[in-house]
């Protein structure tokens, strides 16, 4: 194998070059993915991401990109120094003992974090089911199999059910940063009992409804009488990846109810709305990811009104690691 260079990121100088080695990677893997320099430079400036320690560029002598990984670490954490893992190696480049690197890098900067926070450290990665030969890497690199996530469809052709709101109930637009707080407060409360949940921050919220590609008409809360956020449905459109890929795909990207209010039809009915909203705007098909184990049945619901399995995704983790004290 040709000598490497690993290095951090250095500068948005790279994100072109980013770009273009990812969407080289995706012409062969066709994972239906597009990665644009602003969807890259959005992610980097994201509240407690650091690139510059937790991106990594493999180069060969001629600095050509062979390899790229990153890895997300939670602003706050529970019972664990979580780090995922996403990385892409060229194709004519797989295989051959540059994955190992990689992961050995992800794994020394999750016991970085560990020491730092006095919790023990884990290492999630993952990828499609397909991607046996992915899995046979995870596995043999001490990664167990936690969890099964589909990406499913729906075609916007189909009739849309009208939704049925408890009585008292409206759905009204998000309306801004100031009511930023009582949104972060209803998602926590909604998704505390899920798996691997992790709280979100007001700072995370406010800048990504100051991000380019958010969409404020398609995130829609469901209010109670008494103005308690009872519910939502946050849909999202990517012009730009539509336009790359030449389609025309709304995400129906988050859809909750705080507990509390469950069990009164309003995930259904925020997510007819939803689906509304984007069939409206001239969407074709409507996606959206759930985890197979969600406990509240969220994919029958999903396949209630009309969704059907893409693909899987597969999450793995590790929890013990060389040298780690036990």
């Amino acid at each position: 194998m040709t000598v490497l260079t690993v290095r951090p990121y250095a500068s948005e100088v790279d994100l072109p070059r980013i770009a273009d080695f990812l969407n080289a990677c995706e012409a062969v893997d066709r994972e239906d993915s597009y990665y644009s320099v602003i969807d890259l430079q959005t992610g980097f400036a994201e509240p407690g991401f650091d690139p510059t320690q937790n991106v990594r560029l493999w180069e060969d002598a001629a600095g050509e990109l062979i390899a790229y990984a990153e890895l997300w670490i939670p602003v706050e954490f529970t019972d664990t120094a979580d780090g995922l893992c996403w990385f892409r190696v060229r194709p004519d480049a797989r295989h051959q003992g540059l994955e190992t690197n990689i992961l050995t890098w992800a794994e020394t900067r999750v016991l970085q974090v560990a020491a730092q926070t006095g919790l023990p450290p884990r290492l999630a990665v993952g990828c499609r089911d397909d991607q046996t030969d992915r899995i046979a890497l995870y596995e043999r690199h001490g990664f167990v199999y936690e969890r099964c996530f589909l990406k499913m469809e729906r075609s916007l052709a189909e009739p849309i059910p009208e939704p049925q709101l408890p009585q008292g109930f409206r759905v009204v637009p998000l309306g801004g940063v100031e009511h930023a707080a009582a949104w972060v407060e209803m998602c926590n409360q909604t998704f505390i009992d899920h798996w691997n949940f992790r709280p979100y921050t007001v700072e995370e919220h406010r800048y990504w409804l100051t991000t380019p590609k958010y969409c404020p008409e398609l995130d829609l809360v469901a209010v109670a009488p008494d103005g308690t956020f009872a519910a939502f449905c946050v849909a999202h459109i990517d012009a730009e990846e539509n336009q790359h890929l030449n389609r025309q795909d709304g995400w129906i990207s988050t859809l909750g109810t705080r507990r509390g209010f469950r069990r009164q039809g309003l995930a259904r009915a925020m997510l007819l709305t939803g689906l509304q909203r984007l069939q409206a705007a001239g969407m074709d098909t409507a996606l959206l990811g759930v985890d197979t184990e969600n406990p509240n049945n969220a994919q029958t619901l999903y396949e209630s009104v009309g969704f059907r399995k893409r693909h899987a995704n597969l999450s793995y983790a590790k929890r013990q690691f060389e040298g780690q004290a036990v």
